[in-house]
Order: structure tokens, then C-alpha cells, then sequence
């Protein structure tokens, strides 16, 4: 077993490969490329008969550089570190830190490994891999891998879901929770918790099991509540992470619920795309509202005129008297 330290602090108790299995998983995978290299060499010495030997001498190295180096790159990086070999016999290359390799990782391993493993005949490689004690060879500790197995015997190579759980029994542990007092529980159980439940899908199911069970246990000890009997670890931390985010949660809208300030709005029309404001039934309209231009513009008025004097009334006419008027 190798302790893997992740980048979160959480310990990975795997299962590395040692030198037997690693010798058989590269045997395979080699005598996969050569038979691959042999007919394609076949096939172009026999296409390109017309080439000249320099030409041909090129085109048989290109394949050799492909087959040999650029292909086992390829594989590995696509099936995140299986190869032929190693998924026939349940291992996988993995970074120093549990997670997947990458492509420069697979491209040193394969760089490397066409020297140590091919072009010197092994020898490098079983030396390294005999003496270092997580089996490593010198592509693995340039890349910053290792290799682990991802089956052993009598136990799947994936892990499956959890087994169901009876509905009394977390109703049961759900009226537990609420009264649990998690205070006594420190900031790094926590995290190792959260990590170890985001990883879980990624590790073997007995090693995920054995580190779920101790957590547990070491939660259950500071919480005081023992963990009910038929429940898996990882179910039981999952609820009490569950639990613990909630009461962060309510916490944290207790706390802006006091600090935010309350304004009442001010009232506002609401108006329409087309300058005129809503009308509520019942209610009276709104007056329109100004142009900001109408409302900046100063107001010019027209200067009183003087009103005219008064002209005093005309003498009335006497109506002509209907009686007999003397000549002149």
C-alpha cells in the first residue's frame, strides 16, 4: 500500500504495482506494437517498392517513432493511463497526487520509457522498479507517476453506488442531526471529509470503505453520537456534511437579514415604452411626466400691455320728433 497525498491534504491508501505485474502489462502492450509495427511494415515495403533506400530507411523510422513512442502516448492519455497491458491485468498510471495523467505526463513516461525499455534492452527499468518501493521506473519518477491497482482479487474494478437505505432509519437520523452539536468538530475533518466524498467515485470500493469507516468513527467520537447500525460511513458523513451546510446557510441569511438596511421605495410611476404612465383602475392618473428639455428651458412671457384711456360715452341721439318742422 502507498500513501498518495492529494493537493487537499487527503490521504489515498492504494494499492501500487509492483515489478511482476508492471513486466507482464509492458510485455503485452510491446508485443501489441511490434506485431502492429511489422505489418505495417510489410505493407509500405511493398506499396513503396519504387523508393530508393534512403527514403524507405526515413519511412520505416517514422513508423517505428509512431508505433513505438506517439501511439502508447496517445492510448494512454485518452484512457486516462490504461493501456492494452495494464487494463488487461486491472492497473492504471496515475499523478503522484491520485488523479489523472495528463499528456505531458504519458509524453515523458513515453519518451523515457522507449529508451530505458526498448533502446537498453529493460534493464534500467527493472533495476528502478525492484528497488524503489512504490515499483517506480525512471519514466514514472520523471513524470511524477505511479502505477496502482485498480482490481484486486474479489472486489469490482469501479465503485457502485451505495447500498439504499431504509427510510425509518434516516427518518430517525434526520431528528438526530438537528440536535447533533457540531461545534467539537475541527476545520480539517471537514475538509478531509468534503474530499474524500468528491473522490470516492475515483477510488477502489474497499479502500473508499476502510477511509469512509474512519472518518466516521473519528466524527462520530467528537459529535458524541454513535453511527446508526446498517448505515454505510460514507451515507452517515454525507448526512452530517449535508447538516452542517445547512446550518452554515441559515446562519449566513440571519446575518445579512440583520445587516441589510431597510429603505422603503419611493413611489414612482410606472410608465409605458411610449412616454404615457400606467393607469390603475380606482386610481387617478398620473400626470404626464415633463421633457427634460421643456423643464430646463426658461420660460419667457409676453410683457403686459397699457390698457387704453378711457373715452368718455357719446352723446345720445335724440330720436326725431314726429310733430311739424318749420321751413328755414
Amino acid at each position: 500500500m502507498s500513501d498518495l497525498v492529494t493537493g487537499e491534504a487527503v490521504v489515498l491508501d492504494l494499492q501500487t504495482a509492483k515489478l511482476p505485474s508492471r513486466a507482464l502489462a509492458i510485455v503485452l502492450d510491446l508485443l501489441v506494437e511490434f506485431a502492429a509495427l511489422f505489418i505495417c511494415t510489410l505493407v509500405m515495403s511493398v506499396a513503396l517498392s519504387d523508393l530508393d533506400s534512403a527514403a524507405l530507411a526515413a519511412t520505416m523510422l517514422g513508423m517505428t517513432v509512431f508505433f513505438l513512442v506517439a501511439l502508447p502516448v496517445m492510448i494512454e492519455t485518452l484512457t486516462h493511463g490504461r493501456s492494452l497491458g495494464k487494463a488487461a491485468l486491472g492497473l492504471r498510471v496515475v499523478r503522484t497526487d491520485g488523479g489523472p495523467v495528463r499528456f505531458r505526463h504519458s509524453l515523458v513516461r513515453g519518451l523515457v520509457g522507449f529508451f530505458e525499455v526498448i533502446a537498453i534492452t529493460g534493464a534500467p527499468a527493472v533495476i528502478t522498479s525492484a528497488l524503489n518501493p512504490d515499483g517506480k521506473r525512471l519514466g514514472d519518477i520523471f513524470a511524477g507517476t505511479v502505477v496502482i491497482r485498480e482490481r484486486t482479487p474479489g472486489v469490482g474494478g469501479h465503485a457502485g453506488p451505495l447500498p439504499p437505505v431504509h427510510p425509518q432509519l434516516l427518518h430517525d437520523m434526520g431528528r438526530e442531526l438537528v440536535a447533533m452539536d457540531l461545534s467539537a468538530v475541527p476545520e480539517p475533518l471537514w475538509l478531509t471529509t468534503r474530499q474524500l466524498l468528491g473522490r470516492i467515485g475515483q477510488l477502489d470500493p474497499s479502500v473508499s470503505f476502510r477511509m469512509s469507516a474512519g472518518l466516521a468513527e473519528d466524527l462520530a467520537g467528537r459529535i458524541g453520537h454513535p453511527m446508526p447500525h446498517g448505515l454505510h460511513p460514507a451515507a452517515y458523513l454525507g448526512a452530517v456534511l449535508t447538516e452542517r451546510q445547512r446550518r452554515e446557510w441559515m446562519r449566513a441569511q440571519q446575518q445579512f437579514a440583520a445587516a441589510a438596511p431597510v429603505h422603503a421605495p419611493a413611489p414612482h410611476p410606472a410608465v409605458m415604452p411610449g412616454g404615457r404612465p400606467y393607469r390603475v383602475l380606482g386610481m387617478p392618473a398620473a400626470p404626464a411626466p415633463v421633457p427634460a428639455a421643456a423643464a430646463a428651458a426658461p420660460s419667457f412671457t409676453k410683457p403686459a400691455q397699457p390698457a387704453a384711456p378711457a373715452q368718455p360715452p357719446a352723446p345720445a341721439q335724440s330720436a326725431p320728433d314726429a310733430g311739424f318742422a318749420p321751413p328755414a
